[in-house]
């Protein structure tokens, strides 16, 4: 099969709610087979998450509490894209911002969608090195707490269920392979 004997066609699209962060949609598509049926869909401006290396080798983590699933998660610094920024300024912005710090190497890694059944949200991966302390400025609805972890350790809170943010292990995939040596930083 190609790709294009599985394209869906937007028949009709209504937006049924618009929100500060996020926007749904009511859509009717035809199947490649010609049947009709209904989508759901989340836009979401899209996000960064950093994948902060400090000189001693571990990785900033924060603590935050999460209000749709009403309790504190361990995650990697993350945010959401801005109209019209670039996401190199956003992954700056977001690192600085969250966690005091600011990184004199950036690198871009790879994008995931994490809910690809229902949303169109991006997450853009960065690499962050050579980080120095600046000092934190929270958004106004901002409490979190900054750590960090060895990447193994980070692995067994995956592992145990203390990491479970989607973006954030897709990230320690990424800095476990990219500390192993397995995958070059990009230039």
């Amino acid at each position: 099969m190609n790709e294009s004997d599985f394209i869906e066609e937007t028949l009709a699209s209504e937006q049924v709610f618009d929100g500060r962060l996020l926007k749904v949609f009511a859509d009717k598509v035809r199947l490649p087979d010609g049947r009709e049926t209904a989508r759901e869909i989340i836009r979401h401006p899209g996000a960064v998450v950093i994948i902060a290396v400090l000189d001693n080798g571990k990785l900033l983590f924060e603590r935050q509490f999460r209000y749709p699933l009403r309790r504190v998660l361990l995650e990697m610094p993350a945010g959401k894209v801005d109209p019209g920024e670039h996401i190199l300024d956003t992954a700056r912005r977001e690192l600085r911002e969250e966690t005091g710090y600011k990184a004199a190497l950036w690198r871009h890694l790879g994008v995931m969608h994490p809910c690809v059944g229902y949303a169109d949200e991006r997450i853009e991966i960065f690499w962050a090195q050579g980080l120095s302390y600046v000092g934190a400025e929270l958004d106004h609805d901002e409490i979190l707490d900054v750590s960090e972890l060895a990447i193994a350790d980070a692995l067994l809170a995956v592992r145990d269920g203390e990491i479970t943010d989607a973006k954030t292990i897709t990230a320690l995939m990424w800095a476990e392979k990219t500390l192993s040596g397995t995958w070059p930083l990009p230039l």
